[in-house]
């Protein structure tokens, strides 16, 4: 079955299908079956949403991207807490070899082609470390700042739209490469940390709270580089605090220089974490 799956997503026409499908999730006509149908087949868990009644959702993308009640998701108070960044499972995660990441068994991936050929940037994530993670269909779908940055660079990167979970990780050759997706630079107290957003199939929506809706960008078929450096005021966000967030799908990777930071020994492949958990610590933090 897996097999099919696979080779479906090469036969349909990724972009044609999300666009579409998108234009049902902004309906509010159709919002009552849609978000009670994907409730039901998926077990998404209301509880700890600000809203919890499904028809009070203006449309399924404002019940995709529910916020949570306050409180649901307490940040790790360790000194020099490194938190993840988004609810999901660990696909990945470790430290980047031969300016390689691991994206499955196997399977492995270049940090240049990962950020859309910017091979300066890439020098930044030399013989770092990474964390790859996947949001699933009933996951909350808001992702936050690991640590507090200043915004320095995006690239959005057009891309295909493939289905970003473990069948297809295990199975598409460079698959967080050749998705759409944009790249987000910050300086950090740790140095860089690169903060990536991977589209998939069906909505392939990505916002930032700093610019609104990036992908998909209409008519957009080449790479498109912004420089934040010299932003005034400078955007700036606070450890835990959301930086973007998914129409659907989709998979958060973070980059984190040489030595800069101690991933927790206790993660691995496919353990479930939640937004703000400890993801790791600053290295030398006292």
């Amino acid at each position: 079955m897996s097999r099919l799956f696979i080779a479906l997503q090469y036969l349909l026409p990724q972009h044609f299908l999300s666009r579409v499908v998108a234009k049902f999730a902004e309906s509010k006509g159709f919002k009552k079956i849609f978000i009670r149908t994907f409730i039901r087949r998926y077990r998404v868990d209301l509880s700890e949403a600000l809203i919890q009644e499904p028809d009070e959702f203006e449309n399924f993308n404002a019940f995709f991207t529910r916020e949570l009640r306050a409180g649901a998701r307490p940040l790790a108070k360790d000194i020099g807490a490194v938190v993840c960044p988004a609810d999901g499972a660990v696909s990945q995660l470790g430290p980047i070899v031969n300016n390689k990441l691991l994206q499955a068994k196997g399977r492995d991936y270049s940090v240049v082609d990962l950020l859309g050929g910017d091979a300066e940037m890439a020098t930044l994530f030399q013989d770092g470390d990474f964390a790859t993670i996947y949001l699933s269909p009933r996951d909350y779908h808001r992702v936050h700042m690991p640590l507090a940055g200043m915004l320095q660079k995006t690239i959005y990167v057009p891309g295909s739209l493939f289905s970003v979970n473990h069948a297809t990780a295990n199975s598409v050759a460079n698959l967080f490469a050749r998705n759409e997706r944009l790249v987000c630079l910050f300086h950090t107290e740790a140095g860089p940390m690169a903060l990536i957003l991977v589209g998939a199939m069906i909505v392939a929506g990505i916002d930032t709270v700093w610019s609104g809706q990036v992908c998909p960008a209409p008519g957009a078929a080449t790479i498109r580089s912004i420089d934040y450096s010299g932003h005034t005021p400078p955007i700036t966000l606070a450890t835990g605090a959301e930086m973007g967030r998914f129409r659907l799908g989709s998979t958060a990777i973070v980059l984190f220089g040489h030595g800069a930071v101690n991933l927790q020994s206790c993660l691995a492949a496919n353990f479930s974490v939640c937004m703000g958990q400890l993801l790791g610590e600053i290295k030398n933090k006292h």
